[in-house]
């Protein structure tokens, strides 16, 4: 039997991916609607794996992530996301993930996925692969935002969603200044001097959520 948890904040999501896993047999179904929740019942129980949505408030699925391979690094982490793999999957796999799946993708896809992870294996697409690979052997096939730490990448994302500041700063329980600070640096990065810049650039690449 495996002990599965599901981490997202949409009750609706996390319903249907208990009713997907409940055909199988073997899986146990534990559910969590945020970060902080899923750390608590990581420390009172034992996971084989953790399907996690990369975008979760106050704790990212980034940061989530970045928490259990350091706390847990026998637990297996199974990303979930709106956002396309291109701009996310190899920042989540180099964080420590054993995969990253669309929230488009069939149920199908899904449970094969989980059971390839709980074998000890990783769940990447072809295009993943290739991306891996170009990353690993060097080669110059990067974007500007490459250069973002994780925390600016997903400020990026957020401010190409077309939110303020304060909103940003409420959402990952930052202050205004910090925020303000890590545009600074994203802008200096990008070599972009205004927020309408970087709106664009983050719609342009696919960062942000889509609408």
């Amino acid at each position: 039997m495996s002990n599965i948890l599901i981490v997202d904040d949409h009750p609706i999501v996390r319903r249907g991916l208990k009713n997907i896993l409940s055909d199988e047999s073997s899986f146990t179904v534990t559910e969590a609607a945020s970060g902080h929740e899923a750390l608590n019942l990581i420390k009172e129980q034992v996971f084989d794996l953790a399907i996690v949505d990369l975008d979760l408030p106050e704790i990212s699925g980034l940061e989530l992530l970045k928490e259990i391979k350091r706390t847990n690094k026998q637990l297996h982490v199974l990303i979930l996301s709106v956002y396309p793999e291109d701009q996310f999957a190899v920042r989540v796999l180099k964080c420590g993930a054993a995969g990253f799946i669309s929230k488009e993708a069939a149920p199908e896809q899904l449970v094969s996925a989980i059971k390839k992870i709980l074998k000890g294996g990783r769940h990447i697409s072809e295009r993943v692969a290739d991306l891996l690979l170009d990353h690993f052997d060097g080669q110059n096939r990067t974007h500007p935002h490459d250069k973002l730490s994780d925390r600016e990448f997903q400020i990026l994302g957020l401010i190409g969603e077309g939110k303020p500041i304060k909103q940003i700063a409420e959402e990952l329980s930052l202050s205004a200044p910090t925020v303000s600070t890590y545009r600074a640096r994203i802008l200096n990065k990008l070599e972009m001097k205004s927020t309408a810049e970087l709106v664009r650039y983050a719609i342009q690449n696919q960062i942000s959520r889509p609408k």
